[in-house]
């Protein structure tokens, strides 16, 4: 009778080839080496002005490395991924926010503190003077437009008195310095000068009857040489298109602000 004959059994072999788990670590390789590529050319450039960077992204990407190596069943493919490429871009974000934090500012400050000294701000300025155009108002407005500039170069108890029985005085106010201000307002063409006629009508008035301690005739025009002559020797300040104009927009003074015109 033939004896049956033994099976042997095979001897342990190796895992066999898994093409689907080979894959996923091509793939996870190539997804290590497109991050390390993104890490290394994102840190590059701020690595040269702080070589403590170089220590810092070694130290964050190290255990990542060891993990991958040391990758068990315990451990999917899929998920050793993941986890490794959130790791690396943490690490980044966090050396780069080092170097921001470390690097010294232009000026030489230490980072989140200002400068112990800087330079005191400029004053305000005023708002600029709003240009008229004193040809086209009435004599009313015209009147009414050198009260305002009075008031805007600082006099007090500004008031228009023209009309009717002004006797000679248009615009009455008190200087910053205490002076009673009179004024005359002549809204003229600007080949209608004032002539002397008119400057004697204002000085037989503005001293004796205002109280004038400042007297000035205001015109959009010009003066007569008769006129200037007298108001010179009057101490009448005579006003005209040219200083009109720049007591408007602040380059000349104000009638009060020139020195006094001797009296006869």
């Amino acid at each position: 009778m033939a004896t049956p004959a033994r099976r042997t059994r095979p001897r342990n072999r190796g895992p066999a080839f898994d093409l689907r788990r080979t894959t996923l670590g091509f793939v996870l390789a190539a997804i290590l080496l497109v991050c390390a590529g993104s890490v290394a050319r994102a840190v590059a450039g701020a690595v040269e002005r702080h070589p403590a960077a170089v220590v810092a992204v070694c130290l964050l990407c190290a255990p990542v490395a060891v993990a991958v190596l040391r990758g068990g069943r315990r451990f999917r493919a899929a998920r050793a991924a993941r986890r490794a490429v959130g790791a690396l871009a943490e690490g980044a974000e966090t050396a780069l926010e080092t170097l921001e934090a470390t690097a010294p500012s232009p000026a030489g400050h230490a980072p989140g503190h200002a400068p112990a000294h800087t330079a005191e701000a400029a004053p305000e300025r005023a708002e600029p003077w709003q240009a008229v155009d004193h040809d086209a108002m009435a004599p009313e407005e015209f009147e009414r437009a050198i009260a305002a500039l009075c008031e805007r170069d600082g006099c007090r108890d500004v008031e228009v008195v023209g009309g009717a029985g002004d006797l000679g005085a248009d615009v009455l106010a008190t200087a910053p310095d205490g002076r009673r201000v009179v004024v005359q307002c002549k809204r003229y063409g600007e080949t209608n000068k004032v002539g002397s006629q008119d400057v004697q009508r204002f000085g037989g008035t503005c001293w004796t009857v205002h109280g004038a301690q400042v007297a000035a005739v205001v015109t959009t025009s010009g003066f007569t040489a008769p006129a200037v002559e007298y108001a010179e020797r009057c101490g009448i300040v005579c006003v005209d298109r040219a200083a009109l104009a720049a007591w408007s927009d602040g380059t000349g003074p104000p009638p009060w602000a020139g020195p006094a015109a001797p009296r006869v």
